[in-house]
């Protein structure tokens, strides 16, 4: 079912799946400000969206997931406008990095700039064996600006980041994979099809423990260790309150699937 038309993303919904695909094939999907305007506009949707149990987050054709941030758009900025640009990718990337649902990555050709950011910021990244990934901004006097520096350090470690984000140096999926960027490499011809699968893996398991896992993991990131088991405890309480944790507990002694109502 495709939802409400948009000038740069295709946004579709089948059971349960929305996927979110970036569509300025001839831009190389890259994301200008008219562009993350409309993301923002479809996330904030779908954090209200009790019919949408996960989120595939792609780009249209087969060369390029995103290729980066729009250099023309960028180009003429100045200081202020810079920050505005950065601050604006940054506030639709914390919303995918926070939606309720799990959202994964299809990562299909060039994964550059805000293209890698945009793969960072959702929970799991899925890449076709063509897949192409890098910081490449300091090749143009600028440094990544939508949480590459912050997301991919804690992706896969500081001195790796550093070489990555100093260097701009591309690397393919197999090295993504090795790194701990990516989850799982796949054909191009199978990427959305093993998106797809995981997704309905995921939908089998209790939507809000689903939800409370992922704030824990999110939260717990951005504390020490004795808080984030604090803040795990807390939201490990929480679940108890739930028709869906009485479900699950019922149904394992009743040897039976277990019926979630996300209650």
């Amino acid at each position: 079912m495709v939802m409400k038309t948009y000038e740069n993303l295709l946004v579709t919904k089948e059971d349960g799946i929305t996927t979110v695909t970036v569509n300025r094939p001839k831009a190389m999907n890259a994301l200008n400000t008219a562009t993350l305007k409309e993301m923002e506009e479809v996330f904030t949707a779908l954090a209200a969206d009790t019919e949408t149990k996960t989120v595939i987050v792609t780009g249209s054709g087969t060369k390029a997931f995103v290729a980066g941030a729009d250099l023309a758009a960028m180009a003429p900025m100045n200081p202020v406008e810079g920050r505005e640009f950065s601050v604006l990718g940054h506030k639709v990337f914390d919303q995918i990095e926070n939606l309720p649902q799990a959202v994964i990555a299809a990562v299909n050709g060039y994964a550059l700039g805000g293209g890698c950011e945009l793969a960072m910021a959702c929970d799991i990244r899925i890449a076709s064996d063509n897949a192409t990934f890098g910081q490449p901004e300091v090749n143009y006097g600028i440094i990544p600006g939508f949480g590459g520096t912050q997301r991919l350090a804690r992706l896969i470690g500081k001195g790796l980041a550093k070489q990555y984000i100093f260097t701009g140096s591309m690397f393919g999926a197999e090295e993504a994979y090795r790194i701990g960027l990516v989850n799982v490499v796949t054909k191009p011809e199978e990427l959305l099809a093993t998106a797809q699968k995981m997704c309905h893996k995921i939908m089998t398991k209790a939507p809000l423990a689903i939800t409370f896992a992922k704030d824990a993991i999110n939260q717990g990131l951005n504390m020490d260790l004795e808080s984030g088991l604090n803040y795990e405890a807390q939201e490990f309480g929480v679940c108890f309150g739930t028709a869906d944790q009485k479900e699950g507990m019922k149904a394992f002694a009743e040897k039976r699937k277990p019926v979630f109502q996300s209650k």
